[in-house]
């Protein structure tokens, strides 16, 4: 199955971000970052209906690679992609990542990140990766189960994630 349009999912830390960054470059897919979309400086959210604007725009166009949950607009993506790679990793595995990325990048905005949002420890976030798996990461396996005529791929380690970027070969 092509690999044309593309949405990666799952819980903070996971490393979709990383992913996404080496699989778009394997497949010469333009890369969407929605954290990208979402946010303004100084950690502002666009308001949803211009978000919903810039969303409808990527899933519109032909060929794509999206990084990222908002499950508000996840099923308009999922309805849109022939692929979904969703990371289904351990709490204490994406808590981990969480925690190096704070480290590595902590005062800086990341280049997934939109605006000028510099990286900080967030506690109310910490609680959100804590409670992922079994609030939104349960609800999107469910969708993700009922879905048909889809290629989904759940990868549950970075093992796993790197053998399958060893399977994709460069455009």
């Amino acid at each position: 199955m092509a690999m044309d349009r593309v949405m990666v999912a799952g819980c903070c830390g996971a490393g979709k971000s990383t992913l996404s960054i080496a699989l778009a470059d394997r497949l010469g897919l333009p890369l969407i970052h929605l954290d990208r979309l979402n946010w303004l400086d100084g950690w502002k959210v666009r308001p949803k209906q211009e978000f919903d604007k810039l969303h409808e725009a990527v899933i519109s166009s032909d060929r794509w690679l999206i990084d990222g949950n908002y499950g508000r607009t996840l099923p308009k993506r999922l309805e849109r992609c022939d692929t979904v790679i969703y990371l289904d990793f351990p709490t204490i595995i994406c808590l981990s990542g969480i925690v190096g990325r704070v480290v590595k990048n902590h005062g800086k905005t990341r280049p997934d990140m939109g605006g000028n949002c510099p990286e900080r420890f967030d506690w109310e976030f910490i609680k959100c990766v804590i409670s992922f798996r079994r609030t939104q990461g349960e609800k999107q396996l469910k969708l993700l189960a009922s879905t048909r005529g889809k290629n989904i791929i759940i990868l549950k380690n970075r093992r796993q994630v790197r053998k399958f970027l060893e399977g994709i070969e460069h455009v």
